[in-house]
């Protein structure tokens, strides 16, 4: 019931508002990240906090909260040594994600899985650890675990955050697309040296246009830009609209990550925000929200563009 309503508001041209980050707003709450596996440990000892995090979102005007699961694939608990708990942390990241719901009162508010294909960072950096890449058969297997799990706890859809690795992107499409729920796609992008939109990778400079491609063998029912800062979102959404028809999402991130912890620095202020997501919806972006580093308040400034554009419906 609750992913049909947002359908129907994407349908009829409204404006969906997602959450904001979740692993930063657990760490900003003070709840300590895990050196191997990020925000994904952290569900087991903070439940309270992670379902104030989600009902804060709600409250901000969230019309979908996201599952705390993005750094809780076997890709990152494996190497953490904490892959006899993956159900154990995955059904409590989702389970608190609808316990939150269920105490807001809001039956329309829709719970996402969230999907990623980060495996373990060099710590101190935001880059992958390449001596520990898994294989590609690895990667399936650990994304379909999860993916199932999604389902299997009752998500009303999966996000796939973070797509930007071309070898890595298709067994998160593919897992995800098998469990029959709505899929939507958040690519992350970077700016290059030159001026140009690249692949937020930064092992080679790929263009974005190049990772986009993927669009053309997986159907999705959303498509995006996240974990992106804001000015680069600004310019990666039009090279999105030209090969993709769907409605599409906007949400940056702000500040930056060195392993295991997020960096609140120069974080846009709300009411800037609120500009930028203007921007994106005035140009065609019918889902916008936050990533690392924005919080409730910012949530809470741009609901206020789904209020407005109902008004004027």
């Amino acid at each position: 019931m609750a992913y049909s309503n947002i359908e129907s508001e994407l349908d009829t041209g409204g404006v969906v508002i997602l959450d904001g980050g979740t692993g930063t707003e657990l760490e900003r709450r003070g709840v300590p990240m895990d050196d191997g596996a990020w925000c994904g440990p952290a569900t087991l000892d903070h439940l309270a906090v992670l379902k104030a995090v989600h009902r804060d979102y709600i409250r901000a005007g969230a019309d979908i909260i996201t599952a705390n699961t993005f750094a809780s694939s076997p890709l990152m608990l494996g190497p953490a040594d904490l892959d006899d708990r993956f159900e154990e942390i995955n059904r409590a990241a989702i389970q608190t994600a609808h316990r939150a719901k269920e105490a807001s009162g809001r039956a329309d508010v829709a719970v996402a899985g969230s999907l990623s294909h980060m495996i373990p960072l060099v710590e101190g950096t935001d880059r992958s650890d390449l001596d520990r890449a898994p294989s590609f058969a690895a990667m399936r297997d650990a994304l379909d675990r999860l993916a199932s799990l999604h389902k299997e706890e009752g998500c009303d859809l999966i996000l796939l955050e973070m797509m930007y690795h071309p070898d890595r992107m298709a067994p998160a499409f593919e897992a995800a697309l098998a469990t029959g729920l709505p899929v939507w796609a958040g690519f992350s992008a970077r700016r290059g040296d030159d001026g140009r939109v690249l692949s937020f990778t930064r092992e080679q400079d790929i263009p974005f246009e190049v990772i986009l491609q993927v669009l053309n063998d997986f159907e999705v029912a959303a498509a995006g830009i996240m974990h992106t800062e804001v000015n680069t979102i600004t310019d990666a959404l039009p090279i999105l609209q030209s090969v993709y028809q769907g409605p599409v999402m906007a949400y940056p991130d702000s500040g930056y990550f060195k392993m295991p912890n997020w960096q609140f620095d120069a974080i846009i202020p709300p009411d800037e925000f609120r500009q930028f997501a203007d921007k994106w919806v005035a140009s065609g972006a019918q889902i916008v929200g936050g990533c690392c580093g924005l919080s409730p308040d910012h949530i809470r400034a741009i609901a206020s563009i789904k209020r407005s554009r109902a008004r004027h419906r």
